[in-house]
């Protein structure tokens, strides 16, 4: 591809991305499916102009409006990718006008109204002092008050940090794999992997490998998972024979790391209220050799098949649907897509399903609470109301769980001193999530001393 083709279709994509509902990942995945004559080096470039984009929408936005007004650029896609051009790519007006020549899969000549806003933004840079602190940090504007109540004084190095990419985190599967073997098995295809702080599971790729191909991925060996995800896992501390729920399953990353801290032995009862979705975790479970796992659909948080096996389970683990601020590093397009409203409805939907699934929990079990949220609104108040509507739970404080489920399989130090696990990117390195655990009141063993009368 030519350099302006490859121009034309990263604004294509855009236009995909911002006009549908899919997040970011998955459109540029279908976009290249239907598209396989344009090779691995093309792609990644168009990839990471996509991804320059929609990380800085808001400052492109706003030197957009303050260049030329929204209205005279009536194509947006081609306006943010004018002004991240000139503005990031530090291009001059006369280099983007030869870029968009009209030619044969490159962008249309540019409207004079578009010509005036590459001449307008050329020689700034991407920041202001007159921008708003949402524009400079790249979050709703709704969302300030609540990210300032969450982060206080640390909200710009948080929030900065959400604007950088993502690292690319494997967790060893320890059915077929130890970390070491897993290292020396990337190593010898000539890919760099070394191990992170906290998760005894994980390795940190610095590049982007095509992990697919690598003979090490498809035996097994690893999955890609964050760290931080990892680390809810391990906090469900499941162990070999016990019954587990993973009630939110999705796709079964945390199902498959479940089944290799049961060493296969057990049960994990794998659900989904998108049927589909759980069932196409298969081609991972196999991969894996996770033989322990059902896989179960539900209607709903409250399908009749949770009542009728209530508190049988020694782990249910809730990774919670959520507005998933913490993984803008991955998603940053996920930001624009969520409403004030939408966070409402999450929150309610997450209190049905606590309400539903802790009922499976058995006396003496555990409930893990999970969310890749950075809003109080959706971790720490939900965690309140929860123990204030089923006083039978109780919260686990995260630092002394953390010796027996982290520590002792090899894990780095607790990097939490209260009562529940906060990560996030700018502290701990991994994406933003938050995990509590509570544990369900063992009842009193028969012919026990009840106090009463």
């Amino acid at each position: 591809m030519t350099p302006s083709a490859r121009l034309q279709a990263a604004i294509e994509l855009l236009a995909e991305i911002h006009g549908g509902t899919a997040p970011a990942d998955r459109t540029i995945a279908a976009y290249f499916r239907t598209r396989r004559y344009i090779g691995g080096k093309d792609r990644r470039e168009v990839i990471d102009r996509v991804y320059a984009v929609l990380r800085r929408r808001a400052a492109l936005d706003w030197w957009i409006m303050r260049g030329q007004g929204a209205d005279a650029v009536p194509d947006v896609e081609r306006g943010r990718m004018i002004a991240a051009l000139t503005l990031i790519d530090g291009w001059s007006a006369d280099r983007v006008a030869g870029a968009f020549d009209g030619g044969q899969y490159r962008p249309p000549v540019l409207a004079a109204a578009e010509k005036a806003l590459a001449k307008a933004l050329a020689g700034n840079g991407l920041a202001h002092p007159e921008q708003p602190l949402w524009v400079r940090l790249e979050f709703p504007e709704w969302l300030e008050a609540d990210l300032t109540v969450a982060f206080g004084p640390r909200l710009d190095t948080e929030m900065s940090a959400l604007l950088a990419e993502a690292p690319l985190d494997l967790r060893i599967n320890t059915l077929k794999a130890t970390r070491d073997a897993a290292m020396r098995a990337l190593a010898a295809e000539g890919i760099e992997a070394v191990p992170t702080l906290l998760s005894p599971w994980a390795l940190r790729v610095h590049s982007r490998p095509p992990l697919a191909t690598l003979q090490s991925f498809r035996h097994g060996a690893y999955e890609v998972q964050d760290e931080g995800s990892q680390l809810v896992a391990l906090l469900a501390d499941a162990r070999p024979g016990m019954r587990v729920v993973d009630f939110c399953a999705g796709a079964g990353g945390k199902t498959l790391a479940l089944a290799a801290a049961m060493e296969n032995k057990g049960q994990i009862v794998a659900c989904d209220v998108l049927e589909g979705r759980i069932e196409r975790a298969g081609v991972r479970l196999k991969r894996a050799g996770a033989h322990n796992v059902e896989r179960r659909g539900l209607t709903s948080e409250r399908d009749p098949w949770v009542k009728r096996h209530a508190r049988r389970y020694d782990r249910v683990l809730i990774d919670a649907p959520c507005s998933g601020a913490g993984t803008w590093r991955r998603n940053p397009d996920a930001r624009w897509k969520l409403g004030s409203g939408d966070v409402d409805e999450l929150v309610a939907l997450q209190r049905r399903i606590l309400d539903s699934a802790c009922r499976l929990v058995k006396p003496g079990g555990r409930l893990v609470y999970a969310t890749c949220s950075l809003l109080s609104a959706e971790n720490e108040a939900q965690v309140a109301w929860f123990l204030g509507e089923h006083p039978e739970f109780s919260a686990i404080p995260v630092a002394e769980l953390w010796e027996e489920a982290v520590a002792a399989r090899g894990g780095g130090a607790c990097p939490a001193a209260g009562p529940y696990l906060s990560l996030t990117p700018a502290q701990h390195g991994t994406d933003g999530f938050f995990v509590a655990v509570l544990a369900r009141r063992a009842e009193p063993e028969a012919g026990a001393e009840t106090g009463t009368s």
